[in-house]
């Protein structure tokens, strides 16, 4: 559970946080060992976001290391670079990580929608892997276009038709969507945008109005905002935010009187960073998520142990379960185990980001694997292949209690029927405008 603090806490926090992680961060050395790049943003506006997902990171990787020994062996390195959220800055960070360690990066984490598009054309040129697990661009998810991005479990689009089907079975069926007013309040960026597509194909479907509400970074002055949530009266509010954003959305909700229980948030906007500084204005909000709340599986247990227990934890003992800490550890696990799928089939060695890039197409990660590694029940179990480098994960709702995230909902398929077809057809598209061949017997 979180300490309350406030959001100017918070940033002093980050700015400790960030030059204690210089000092603290593994380095790749001339021993054969996994390198991974670590993009961070521990300071800037963001601070409070990027903070406990780097440690959820290395928390992971140092777990690893101290438990096991590594990856079947092999010690993991890496490094982080600030990138303040900044698409340029983190740009600049990847060409200074991509080359070092004894095979150069094995993956990259961009941890940014903005630098994952500027990335995606580098990633064939290097032969390095992008894991943007959740976010970036959702086209992505058609592997046959797309060879080396990967977005599993699940993608914004996924998430935008749960949260539809989450809708229809709070109205009492599909059907009674016809006529009712949604709400899209979202970050005016390349992020915030990407659920806007498939809100509007399912306001055809199902006959429901759309209201589309930027706002524009950070997201301190939203006033103008809910007015207009007033005086359209939507019956469910949708939040594609990040940040400060989040929080301010939430204090002028309750300003508003708007009803938090139909008030629901992306998985970025489902994080202690954003209800705690909100009080008791966010009691009753939802969001999406695709993996459990809390520190209650045998690896937190192994964490506290191995990695707090012997006085190499990343950051406060006391965060370790937070949304976004588990968030970062869950990438973490994802792309370590993408690189044990590789060591199958290349050896026990240092793997390159090509030879990742087959692990992370094999991944499957199935429920028993999941029991193994210490988080049975944490989240679905994630398979990739090469057509499909989503997974098709379902999306789950969570509510704020005041002290805890708590789940309100089975986990909830998406649109597959609706969202497949509009991947592939951006897929066809941005591979046409890029003179990229879609590969042949890639099911």
């Amino acid at each position: 559970m979180a300490i309350k603090r406030t959001f100017l806490t918070l940033l002093s926090a980050a700015v400790l946080a960030g030059s204690f992680a210089v000092g603290s961060t593994t380095k790749a050395g001339a021993e054969e060992a996994h390198f991974i790049p670590l993009l961070v943003y521990r300071s800037g506006p963001y601070a409070p976001n990027g903070i406990p997902i780097a440690n959820g990171f290395i928390d992971y990787f140092t777990l690893l290391n101290e438990r096991d020994g590594g990856i079947d062996g092999v010690k993991v390195t890496w490094e982080e670079c600030e990138t303040k959220y900044n698409t340029k800055v983190g740009v600049e960070c990847y060409e200074k990580l991509k080359n070092k360690g004894t095979a150069g990066a094995a993956l990259i984490n961009p941890y940014s929608t903005g630098i994952t598009y500027q990335l995606i054309p580098r990633a064939p040129v290097d032969k390095i892997p992008i894991l943007s697990m959740g976010y970036g661009q959702t086209a992505a998810a058609d592997g046959r276009i797309f060879k080396w991005v990967f977005n599993a479990p699940t993608t914004y689009w996924s998430q935008a038709s749960a949260f539809i089907k989450y809708v229809g079975q709070q109205e009492g069926g599909m059907g009674k969507l016809k006529g009712k007013k949604i709400a899209l309040v979202y970050h005016n960026s390349a992020y915030g945008k990407e659920p806007i597509p498939t809100l509007e194909a399912l306001s055809k479907k199902f006959g429901y109005d759309l209201k589309l509400l930027a706002v524009d970074h950070p997201g301190q002055e939203q006033k103008a905002t809910w007015l207009q949530i007033r005086r359209y009266k939507p019956d469910w509010t949708f939040m594609w935010g990040w940040g400060v954003m989040n929080q301010v959305a939430l204090k002028e909700a309750a300003a508003i009187n708007y009803p938090m229980d139909k008030f629901i948030g992306v998985w970025w906007s489902g994080t202690e960073s954003d209800v705690v500084p909100a009080g008791d204005d966010a009691v009753g909000y939802k969001a999406g998520t695709f993996h459990a709340p809390g520190a209650n599986t045998q690896l937190h247990k192994d964490v506290y142990k191995y990695v707090y227990g012997r006085g190499k934890g990343a950051g406060e003992k006391s965060r370790v379960g937070e949304v976004l800490w588990n968030r970062g550890m869950l990438n973490a696990l994802v792309s370590a185990e993408a690189i044990r799928t590789a060591m199958g089939k290349f050896g026990k060695k240092a793997m390159s980001g090509e030879q990742v890039r087959w692990g992370m197409e094999n991944l499957n990660l199935s429920k028993s694997r999941l029991k193994e590694v210490g988080l049975a029940g944490f989240t679905p179990p994630i398979k990739v292949t090469c057509a499909d480098h989503e997974g098709n994960g379902p999306v789950i709702i969570q509510q704020w209690t005041g002290k805890e995230w708590k789940f309100v909902s089975d986990w909830i398929s998406p649109m597959r029927e609706v969202v497949r077809p509009m991947i592939e057809a951006a897929a066809a598209k941005f591979g046409k405008e890029n003179n990229m061949t879609p590969r042949a017997n890639c099911m």
